[in-house]
C-alpha cells in the first residue's frame, strides 16, 4: 500500500461489508469513486461475527487489486472499533426482512442495530462524519441513528435515494432515446419505498422540459412512476438477487456530490432530515431535491407543486410518519 500523510487520507467505513452491496462498493470506494481524485482511502469494513471469514476474503481481494489510492484495509466485527476516526460512514448493514416476518419484526431488529451504531459513531467517529444509510428501511434507520447520536449534526445524517433518482434519469433517457447525461433534475420525493414519488415536472432532457420531449403525460404519470418504484423488485426477478452494482454506484454518487458539490443549475435527490420545506413534517428523513456545496446540502426551494404531486408527496410522508411511530413502539418495548 502506498505511503501518505494523514491530511490526505479519508477514512471510510462500510458496514455490512461482506454482503453483495459491500462487495461491489468496496472496490469503487478504493478507486476514488466516492471521495474523488487526490485523496487516499483508509478503508474499514464491518460485519457481524458469523460473516468474519467472508469479510476477511473481501479484504484479501481489495488488497490484491493494489489500488493506488488505498493506503489500508481493516476488518472489524466490533462496531466501536470500526467507527474510530471515521470521516465517511456508509451504513449498508441491516436486518433484512425474511419470509414470514412482519414489518414490526424487521423494524425492531433494525432499531437495535442503528441505536448501537449511532452510539459508536457519536463517540468514536470524527465530529463532522458524513453518514449515508443504505439498509432498508433506509429513511427510518437514518432517523433512528440521528435520534441516538444527537452530537452529530443533523445535516450529517442522510439516507440514499440516489439509486431511485438514477433509475428515474435512466428511464427518461431510454424513453426519449437520449443519453442519460442529458437528463437533469428529476426528483425523488419521500420514502425509499413503493410510496416514493418520482417527479418529472421540473426535469429537462437536452435542456427542454422532459414532459415536452417525451410527449406522453399518461406514461409519465403512470408506467414511469410504477417502473421506478418497482425497479428493485424487477431486478430481483431477473437476477434472483437484489440490486448490488447499481446500489453501490449510487452510494458513490451520493457521497461524491455531497463532498464535491452538485453542478451549477442541477440538483440530486437525498434523504435528509426535513426542516418543514414543502409541507413535509419537520424531523422526518424524507427525500428532497438538494444542491450541495462546500460539503453541505441545501433543499431546493420554490418549486411549484401541483395537486397530484401534493397528494403523492403527502402519502409518502404519512407512510414515513407511521413507520417511525412503529419504530418508537419497538424502542419502548425493548427498553
Amino acid at each position: 500500500m502506498p505511503a501518505s500523510t494523514v491530511d490526505d487520507v479519508v477514512t471510510v467505513l462500510i458496514t455490512g461489508a461482506a454482503g453483495q452491496i459491500g462487495y461491489a462498493l468496496a472496490p469503487m470506494v478504493c478507486a476514488g469513486a466516492a471521495t474523488g481524485p487526490g485523496k487516499k482511502i483508509a478503508l474499514k469494513l464491518l460485519d457481524v461475527e458469523f460473516a468474519s471469514e467472508a469479510l476477511r476474503g473481501v479484504k484479501m481481494e481489495i488488497m490484491d487489486c493494489a489500488f493506488d489510492a488505498c493506503v489500508s484495509v481493516d476488518v472489524f466485527t466490533d462496531c466501536e472499533k470500526a467507527c474510530e476516526g471515521v470521516d465517511v460512514a456508509i451504513m449498508v448493514g441491516g436486518f433484512p426482512r425474511k419470509q414470514g416476518m412482519e414489518r414490526k419484526d424487521v423494524l425492531g431488529k433494525n432499531v437495535a442495530i442503528y441505536k448501537q451504531q449511532a452510539s459508536a459513531l457519536a463517540s468514536k467517529a470524527k465530529k463532522d462524519v458524513k453518514i449515508v444509510v443504505v439498509a432498508n428501511p433506509a429513511n427510518t434507520n437514518a432517523k433512528i441513528l440521528a435520534k441516538f447520536a444527537p452530537s452529530i449534526p443533523r445535516g450529517n445524517v442522510t439516507c440514499m435515494t440516489r439509486l431511485d433518482h438514477n433509475r428515474a434519469l435512466a428511464q427518461l433517457g431510454e424513453r426519449s432515446g437520449k443519453a442519460t447525461i442529458e437528463v437533469k433534475n428529476a426528483i425523488i420525493w419521500g420514502n425509499h419505498s413503493s410510496t416514493q414519488y418520482p417527479d418529472v415536472n421540473h426535469a429537462t432532457i437536452e435542456g427542454k422540459p422532459a414532459r415536452e420531449v417525451i410527449g406522453n403525460d399518461a406514461y409519465l404519470d403512470g408506467d414511469f412512476v410504477d417502473v421506478v418504484r418497482a425497479r428493485g423488485a424487477a431486478i430481483i426477478e431477473a437476477r434472483k438477487l437484489s440490486s448490488a452494482l447499481s446500489a453501490a454506484s449510487s452510494v458513490c454518487d451520493h457521497v461524491y456530490d455531497w463532498i464535491h458539490g452538485t453542478k451549477e443549475g442541477e440538483w440530486t435527490s437525498m434523504g435528509v432530515i426535513s426542516d418543514g420545506s414543502y409541507g413535509v413534517p419537520e424531523g422526518l428523513v424524507y427525500s428532497f431535491p438538494v444542491t450541495c456545496t462546500g460539503g453541505k446540502w441545501q433543499i431546493v426551494q420554490g418549486l411549484s407543486i401541483d395537486e397530484r404531486s401534493r397528494k403523492l408527496m403527502d402519502e409518502s410522508a404519512k407512510e414515513l410518519t407511521e413507520e417511525f411511530e412503529l419504530a418508537e413502539q419497538c424502542l419502548a418495548e425493548s427498553a
